[in-house]
């Protein structure tokens, strides 16, 4: 929303918005949450941009997969929430296809731009420690992207999701996965640690795991949407829309398969993962790691991004389903 469409009394965040953010180790973090210490600086909003892009190719030119416009087809006020909004380049361009509708991104931190569709707005809130500050089935279309990371539990925000969607509703939830994988002899697997090949890779993203295991994050919850999703007994139709997606720029030799789609996807998929690594770092530091071994880590990750043993591939979890009508 445009700072002049906003009423005088309404504190407009952007104008100093210095206390929505803390420096940690050289990288900007949320201060809502304390358990999700990914950056949201410059380089950040250039990574979502990409994943966002990249999920574009993925979704066949779209940013979405499922009966979507059905379910913006009702109703006199359609209305779509974005939890995890990040720069909000997902419900800005949700915003310019729907012009009809209502679109609401919240975030734990102001990094959206302040010049959007009219038909679209920002709110910022803890989403593990609060509840979605809306209203019973009050939406139409419930997005959330890459938020596992933040939420300790994740099954009560999908309670939520179900308290804040209409019968009939769709939800969507897209979750990367937290496991490398790579191709040998044309298939695709998972990472191994018994494998001579790609240890610093290996290393960064069990490091992760591990992590995150630490401050209650269930690392699981990405391959498990579907089942999470029955667990409400909320939805029906749900469907799996997983995608493996190539990393890199795809040497000749390596695939025989290759066509430009899959090269712009495994090239934008690189260049999330080449901001992903050091952005990592306060995370990682914050956990207790030590200093050098965290650098060691980071710099044996970088080296086998740039120069890998084996084609890696990486693996997005997609599901959505509505929301049974009988359900109450």
């Amino acid at each position: 929303m445009s700072q002049d469409s906003l009423p005088s009394d309404v504190s407009y965040v952007g104008d100093n918005d210095s206390n929505y953010f803390r420096t940690v180790y050289g990288r900007s973090l949320n201060i809502l949450n304390p358990i999700y210490s990914l950056p949201v600086d410059q380089d950040e909003i250039k990574r979502f941009e990409l994943h966002h892009r990249m999920l574009q190719f993925v979704f066949h030119g779209k940013n979405y997969v499922g009966p979507v416009r059905r379910a913006l087809q009702f109703g006199q006020r359609r209305r779509v929430l974005d939890l995890g909004t990040g720069a909000g380049h997902w419900a800005i361009d949700i915003a310019d296809e729907f012009p009809g509708a209502e679109v609401v991104g919240i975030d734990l931190a102001p990094i959206q731009p302040r010049s959007v569709p009219p038909n679209c707005t920002f709110e910022l809130c803890d989403l593990d420690q609060s509840n979605i500050p809306y209203p019973d089935d009050h939406f139409d279309f419930v997005h959330a992207r890459s938020m596992h990371f933040g939420i300790r539990n994740y099954p009560r925000l999908l309670r939520e999701i179900v308290r804040v969607l209409r019968p009939g509703g769709l939800v969507l939830l897209v979750e990367p996965s937290l496991t490398p994988n790579i191709t040998t002899n044309g298939e695709i697997s998972v990472l191994r640690q018994d494998q001579p090949i790609l240890h610093g890779w290996y290393t960064l993203w069990r490091t992760h795991r591990e992590c995150l295991r630490r401050q209650g994050i269930d690392v699981t919850v990405p391959q498990r949407l579907p089942v999470l999703l029955a667990a409400t007994q909320a939805f029906e139709n749900i469907v799996t829309h997983d995608g493996n997606i190539p990393v890199g720029f795809w040497p000749q030799g390596w695939h025989h398969a290759e066509d430009e789609q899959q090269l712009t996807v495994g090239q934008l998929q690189w260049l999330d993962y080449d901001l992903f690594i050091p952005a990592l770092r306060p995370f990682l530091l914050l956990s207790g790691i030590p200093e050098s071994n965290v650098d060691r880590i980071i710099t044996e990750a970088q080296r086998d991004l740039y120069y890998p043993a084996a084609p890696l591939y990486a693996l997005v979890h997609v599901v959505y389903a509505e929301k049974r009508h009988d359900h109450r």
